[in-house]
């Protein structure tokens, strides 16, 4: 028997809409029904590919007792965490307050307020993993609610308490300009956390870090320091050859639970492959390496081929589990292996690492153990033939497990991940001179304004057609990010244009002050408290997305006043940065390029477009490009910078221009001249 989800958009609610328990969807109905009953509210977060989320339903949710004793006692309530971040946020913010831990699923007990006085993760069927039960954690919360009615109030006052102040902890203002030498402590503090042997930065589980790796990559490309080029490389390196990776298929699993990278937390989320796609880029423009430049390009063709909407819009993620297994549809047994009849040599199986015992619950995760010109010295053939008979064998496997039971695809499309890989494309489009890449973002541009736009704004989610939820600040963060990018690599100003209408309602809905933006809009009441989102985490913050979009916007528009809010969140930042740049890795990026001097490279001209093009193909991640040939231009900073036709290339400063150039190479010498001092 269905209950209230199942009429819901969201894929991860629609798991849950024959639960024997009586999920109500987040909205008002279900907290008006616990005053009226007064009981909790257990508020339960996940996401369609979430793993845990799926073994806690299968023990507990479908269990008829379990579930009748949470409607007895609760109003319950299903979230899921991509269609209200902000929800997830706050809830998840309490539970690390209380455990000091957090993950998915995300079980909150909170007061017909929404205020939470209690919550934690998974908990299992039975006591275990040094935690109660669920039924435990259920009838203790209950007698709580009963029994110690002013000790909920008081927890959960404390609690919104906690949460109202704990943005603004992280804002420590530096009085102090950052200086190269700040720049390299960001760096030094970051390789203090970095795996020297195997990639990455930290231990067990292990995830991408594609922020800090691209500030490594910027460093070494500033200062020519080597360890910082080392390990962003290793890093690199380990992941794409690691089981993280699908080596048949493309794409990047949201993380290792393992130190080597070897085995993956399996589901693929669309930015995680958008971040990488990005870094990947700026690898191979920083050392001209093929395989950086071909895993960007399967990765592309992965989300083209299993995260495309067939009207161009992007899903959210693949699921980790098919079958009720997770793994199963990546991993081969070795009888599997055999019966493929793809590898008569033995060759494919000694450069994946396939054996008969496995590597992973007696199933083999596919990797790259050893360089492929290391494995065929081995075998005796050269590194080609080796490399042919993988291709082949790549192919063939590849077409096998597409006959398997998928795993779920989530496929509703969120905004600012789509706008991440709209990104994503623009980077690739630029690095790699690909015109279909370019192409594609442009009518990926025009889906998402059209898909996501109402009267009011910006909406969130879209799915089958139907766009709602308003928008938060990553949505607008990440598309004005998104368009900025277009606009450079396309040479059109109405993105730019674009992109400052935006700026503008992100400055009348999202402000907190004259810095830090909320993450959520104005006027926004079902949540209690509006958050600053500052960290750096899986996604980069908003807020330090629309720092560089605001100094950017400002620089192309000449609003000196979006600069200069630009530069007061950097300094407010600047201190926690120092002190912790894994955390605040895009911020890091951001301090970095402010030493070294953000420009916008200007040309006009019957040639612009080829020239910035050639800009493009050059690694100067300081310099935002922008190219016109008509003779008026939009927006201000093109203006009086046309001369009859002729090729005219300015390097701008934040306030103001040398005088034109007519050569790429002249470009670079005044760069470097700069960079120098």
């Amino acid at each position: 028997m269905a209950n209230r989800l199942l009429h819901e958009q969201s894929p991860y609610l629609q798991q849950h809409a024959h639960n024997p328990v009586d999920w109500h969807p987040w909205g008002d109905e279900a907290f008006a029904e616990a005053a009226r009953r007064n009981v909790p509210v257990l508020v339960s977060i996940g996401y369609a590919a979430c793993h845990w989320c799926h073994v806690m339903e299968r023990e507990s949710f479908e269990d008829p007792g379990t579930a009748a004793f949470m409607n007895q006692h609760f109003v319950c309530v299903k979230v899921d965490r991509e269609e209200h971040p902000d929800v997830d946020h706050m809830y998840m913010d309490a539970v690390q307050a209380i455990s000091g831990s957090g993950g998915w699923p995300l079980n909150v007990f909170v007061t017909p307020e929404r205020e939470p006085f209690f919550g934690g993760t998974y908990y299992p069927p039975q006591p275990a993993y040094s935690r109660p039960s669920w039924r435990q954690l259920l009838q203790r919360m209950s007698e709580v609610w009963r029994n110690q009615p002013d000790e909920v109030a008081a927890q959960a006052s404390q609690m919104i308490e906690h949460l109202k102040q704990a943005s603004r902890r992280m804002t420590n203002p530096q009085t102090d300009a950052p200086t190269v030498e700040t720049c390299r402590k960001m760096a030094d503090n970051l390789l203090t956390q970095a795996d020297k042997e195997a990639g990455g930065f930290g231990n067990a589980p292990k995830f991408p870090g594609t922020m800090a790796i691209s500030y490594l990559l910027q460093h070494y490309s500033y200062t020519g320091y080597q360890p910082a080029l080392q390990h962003a490389l290793r890093s690199l390196d380990a992941m794409i050859d690691g089981g993280i990776y699908d080596q048949i298929g493309g794409g990047l699993a949201r993380y290792a639970t393992d130190r080597h990278w070897l085995i993956p937390h399996f589901e693929k989320m669309l930015y995680d492959n958008a971040l990488l796609i990005s870094v990947l880029c700026e690898a191979w423009l920083q050392t001209r390496t093929d395989r950086y430049k071909t895993i960007a390009e399967d990765i592309i063709a992965f989300v083209n081929r299993e995260l495309r909407h067939p009207t161009g819009g992007f899903y959210c993620a693949l699921d980790a589990d098919s079958e009720g297994v997770e793994g199963k549809y990546y991993t081969w047994t070795w009888e599997e292996w055999t019966a493929a009849s793809v590898d008569p040599t033995g060759h494919v199986a000694r450069y994946w690492g396939v054996t008969p015992g496995g590597n992973w619950e007696h199933t083999n995760i596919l990797h790259i153990p050893q360089p492929a010109a290391l494995v065929a010295g081995e075998l005796g053939i050269s590194e080609q033939e080796l490399m042919e008979e993988v291709a082949i064998a790549s192919n063939r496997l590849l077409a096998m497990r597409q006959q398997r039971i998928r795993p779920l695809t989530d496929d509703k499309c969120l905004l600012a991940w789509n706008a991440m890989m709209n990104k994503a494309l623009c980077d690739a489009a630029m690095a790699f001179g690909n015109n279909d890449y370019l192409t594609q973002a442009a009518a990926h541009m025009q889906w998402m304004e059209d898909a996501y736009t109402c009267a009011t704004g910006l909406l969130h989610t879209c799915k089958d057609g139907v766009a709602r939820i308003p928008a938060k600040l990553d949505d607008y963060a990440c598309l004005i990010q998104a368009q900025l990018q277009l606009a450079s690599a396309t040479g059109d100003g109405a993105y730019i244009n674009k992109a400052a209408a935006l700026i503008g309602e992100v400055t009348d809905k999202f402000s907190q002050d004259d810095v830090f933006f909320y993450y959520t809009p104005v006027g926004q009441a079902d949540i209690p408290v509006r958050k600053v989102d500052l960290y750096d985490g899986a996604t980069p913050s908003p807020n330090s997305i629309m720092a560089r979009n605001l100094l950017l916007a400002g620089m192309a528009t000449e609003r000196n006043g979006w600069i200069m809010r630009a530069e007061r969140m950097l300094q407010n930042m600047s201190a926690t940065v120092l002190r912790y740049p894994t955390s605040f890795a895009l911020w890091a990026q951001q301090m970095q390029q402010m030493v070294v001097g953000p420009l916008t490279v200007v040309v006009t001209g019957s040639d612009a477009v080829v020239a910035a093009h050639a800009l493009h193909s050059k690694y100067i991640p300081h310099a935002w490009v922008l190219a016109c040939e008509k003779e008026i231009c939009e927006p201000a900073i093109f203006e009086k910078k046309y001369f009859n036709g002729k090729l005219a290339i300015f390097v701008c400063s934040k306030s103001a221009c040398l005088p034109p150039v007519n050569s790429v190479e002249h470009v670079e010498k005044l760069i470097a001249q700069q960079k120098e001092r």
